[in-house]
């Protein structure tokens, strides 16, 4: 009985997606027919390995090869039960993902034939790192940034020539944009190395781009942070990346956001939080206090007796977010002093009021203090 897909992939039965890939990835590159040249067992292994990738990296054909099991699922598969064997199509699918960077570019063949990988690129995304104050990132602002980025050659408006007739069909592919290279079984697809995939060669390149179709420019642009916006967030530029190759269209640029900390606020999604100081009186005796938020000053009441550690919730001075979804509040962390400093009469005063104080007084009254659980917890060690 042959052995199944997850031990032939090397993985347990819980491996994830990514799992998966990487086990089938480490297989394929150890058989791969360059490296296994005349080797019948090395293209078995692959071709192996490759039908179990096939199955375990379908969410659905996994489910029922981990229902029906190995051998149920092999019979199902002879039969056309469960879709049919493994197609051309799929096979070059799964190696032109892990084989496209390894050796060039392009799939394998031989399966039912490869799909052209030629046609010109468009142009790369690219990031770029903004930081903003918190009183920025919510109410939003304007900026203007500075960065460098390929732009479509204005001599040549990107072809790589100036004249039309100096692009000619690539003699090496003829247009194709691919080669193909027989290895044993498999017949392997591989970027043209004269023309790089485009299926064109330049007889006379511009002379300001060298045939690239592209230079590389400072470009200055005022971006538009919308109000709400967080650490981590992106504003998308459409257009505003690299140039494509032969006018195909720019990629984009994104503005990712950094906001940098405050000395009062932190932000919690919508919510601000901040630490207010009380003196132990105003605790005691409730008071009224003013405290700023990020559209001036408000007033807010401190209870009679607060306790250090409490929060106190002011509706609607927090964050609008982006395109106005929530309204987040301000929440007020009560920090209770304890006094310093102080002179012999004032101790006297505090003496005095300790002693008028009894259990009624507590925050907690009902339960026992500190002091006499442990002398409990002591006693019933001892018991």
């Amino acid at each position: 009985m042959s052995k199944d897909f997850y031990s032939i992939l090397g993985v347990d039965r819980t491996a994830d997606e990514k799992e998966i890939k990487k086990a089938f990835r480490k297989i394929a590159m150890k058989y791969h027919p360059d490296r296994n040249p005349d080797n019948p067992e090395a293209e078995e292994k692959l071709k192996e390995a490759s039908k179990a990738y096939e199955t375990l990296s379908d969410p659905e054909k996994r489910a029922t090869y981990d229902r029906m099991g190995h051998s149920a699922y092999e019979q199902g598969m002879g039969s056309g039960g469960f879709g049919g064997g493994f197609s051309g199509g799929d096979f070059n699918d799964i190696f032109g993902d892990i084989f496209g960077q390894a050796f060039g570019g392009g799939g394998f063949g031989g399966f039912g034939g490869g799909r052209s990988q030629q046609q010109a690129r468009q142009g790369a995304n690219l990031l770029y790192n903004i930081t903003l104050t918190l009183e920025e990132a919510v109410k939003g602002c304007k900026k203007q940034i500075s960065y460098q980025t390929s732009v479509s050659c204005h001599t040549c408006h990107g072809k790589g020539a100036v004249k039309d007739s100096d692009v000619v069909t690539c003699s090496t592919c003829h247009g194709q944009g691919q080669v193909r290279m027989q290895q044993g079984f498999f017949v392997m697809q591989q970027t043209c190395p004269d023309c790089h995939g485009t299926g064109k060669q330049i007889k006379n390149p511009c002379p300001d781009c060298h045939g690239q179709g592209k230079t590389v420019q400072q470009q200055t642009l005022e971006v538009s942070i919308p109000a709400g916006v967080d650490d981590g967030d992106r504003v998308r530029l459409a257009g505003k990346g690299e140039a494509g190759d032969q006018g195909m269209p720019s990629g984009d640029l994104y503005v990712e956001v950094r906001v940098k900390p405050h000395e009062i606020f932190t932000r919690n999604g919508a919510d601000l939080h901040m630490d207010i100081p009380i003196s132990m009186i105003s605790a005691a005796l409730g008071d009224e206090i003013e405290i700023p938020t990020l559209d001036g000053k408000v007033k807010i009441k401190v209870a009679e007796g607060t306790q250090s550690g409490k929060l106190l919730r002011v509706r609607g001075k927090g964050v609008t977010t982006v395109q106005g979804r929530m309204q987040g509040d301000l929440i007020c962390r009560i920090l209770v002093q304890t006094p310093v400093n102080l002179t012999s009469e004032q101790k006297d005063l505090l003496r005095q009021l300790q002693g008028t104080l009894s259990t009624e007084n507590s925050s907690e009254p009902k339960k026992k203090g500190f002091f006499d659980k442990i002398k409990d917890d002591v006693k019933d060690l001892f018991d």
